[in-house]
């Protein structure tokens, strides 16, 4: 399923394998946390863009415009009414049963729609796909075959935040309680500001400790100190002065939706930034952790932990890792920076690899169909193994050849 073909309106038919009254109640879930705060609520959205999308094509119809990303989503979503059709009484029942854990808590249809886009990738690559994981309960998920040849494929879902100190969500949160505070101090002095925060110790879903770190903050502007500091957070507050050459501009300028690139730009990549407006008022948040991010490490980590589980060993495995929680240009830089491709190779020199001929490695970029130079040229990233004795079996090839 390297490119996603249009067809039939397959919605209404996905939803009814989930049942009705189980969609309508996560969609009625999803839109009431998603009101609630807006930052955290933006982010819940683009964490549910699957869900989102169904929802949107199943209320539009299917005479409505339709984007390259809903196409993905929606052959996805036929691919799951196909499966659903063809698996065993078994087989569906388990199906039936993952696609109704996707629907509760902090799970996502991600885990499933990666599983099925893998099943129909290696589809087209010419090999016959059987779902071990639903038909057999197997602990790998897909069994391929090719020309008498045999491999296993574990699919798996790691989040980048498990390699990062300051999380993404988590920031998000601690703005979101911040903003009012940001917005009465700037009634009061108007201006352009910075806060700087250094944060050694990190930033996760600790509330006790995002609380902690709220009230220093508040406290600290309304004694008017401009810093302060100890061993879990380095707080800075300056006016707040970019590049000469962005700082002349008027993208920056106040009120601007170009603001964030050009901070972007000043800070780096792995800046956490925030911006909070009160009339002619600016509050910049730029947040750092003690230590640059390691999310090709935390793969790496995960590979190693999943390796001798989920595989047999009694045939060449494949370990399909979908990497959850990046963007577009965190993705490219993991893949231009070969950090992907070292991890990736350093965990196939270890014993845990023994059995592993193969690590493919793929985001929502190519999920949702998105192009180079964002997305994987093939689909997903492919790292062979040349230690393992069917690392150059031809059958194997189209699914475990180097893709760099």
């Amino acid at each position: 399923m390297a490119k996603c073909a249009a067809s039939a309106d397959p919605i209404h038919a996905f939803i009814s394998r989930v049942g009705s009254k189980r969609w309508a109640a996560r969609m009625s879930e999803i839109q009431r946390e998603a009101a609630s705060s807006q930052r955290v609520g933006r982010a819940l959205v683009n964490k549910h863009a699957i869900e989102v999308t169904i929802e949107r094509r199943n209320r539009a119809g299917a005479a409505s415009p339709i984007t390259p990303s809903d196409r993905c989503v929606l052959a996805i979503a036929r691919e799951a009414v196909n499966v659903d059709a063809g698996l065993s009484p078994e087989g569906r029942t388990r199906f039936r049963a993952a696609l109704a854990a996707a629907l509760v808590n902090d799970a996502t249809l991600v885990p499933i729609f990666h599983l099925l886009r893998t099943a129909a990738l290696q589809r087209s690559r010419g090999f016959d796909v059987h779902f071990a994981g639903f038909e057999d309960n197997a602990s790998f998920d897909l069994l391929l075959t090719r020309d008498g040849t045999e491999a296993e494929v574990a699919c798996d879902v790691v989040s980048a935040e498990d390699g990062r100190d300051v999380h993404r969500g988590a920031w998000a949160q601690l703005v979101d309680r911040i903003d009012a505070d940001l917005q009465t101090w700037l009634e009061h002095h108007p201006g352009r500001y910075l806060l700087k925060l250094t944060l050694p110790q990190g930033l996760t879903g600790d509330q006790t400790r995002q609380a902690a770190l709220h009230a220093r903050i508040r406290e600290m502007l309304q004694s008017s100190r401009r810093a302060d500091h100890d061993e879990a957070c380095v707080l800075r507050l300056d006016p707040l002065m970019l590049a000469a050459s962005q700082a002349s501009s008027p993208a920056t300028q106040p009120g601007s939706s170009d603001l964030m690139p050009s901070l972007r730009r000043e800070f780096g990549h792995e800046a956490h930034l925030a911006v909070t407006q009160a009339g002619a008022g600016l509050f910049v948040l730029a947040a750092r952790a003690g230590r640059e991010d390691e999310v090709a490490v935390a793969i790496r980590r995960r590979m190693a932990a999943i390796a001798p589980t989920r595989l047999t060993g009694t045939r060449p495995g494949i370990l399909a890792m979908f990497v959850e929680d990046t963007d577009r240009t965190e993705w490219r830089l993991l893949r231009d920076r070969l950090e992907l491709e070292g991890e990736a190779r350093h965990f196939l020199t270890h014993p845990e690899a023994r059995g592993v001929v193969a690590v493919t490695c793929a985001s929502r970029l190519e999920l949702l169909g998105h192009t180079a130079p964002h997305a994987a040229p093939d689909g997903e990233l492919r790292f062979r193994n040349p230690s393992h004795p069917a690392a150059k079996t031809p059958a194997l090839a189209p699914a475990v050849l180097s893709s760099m």
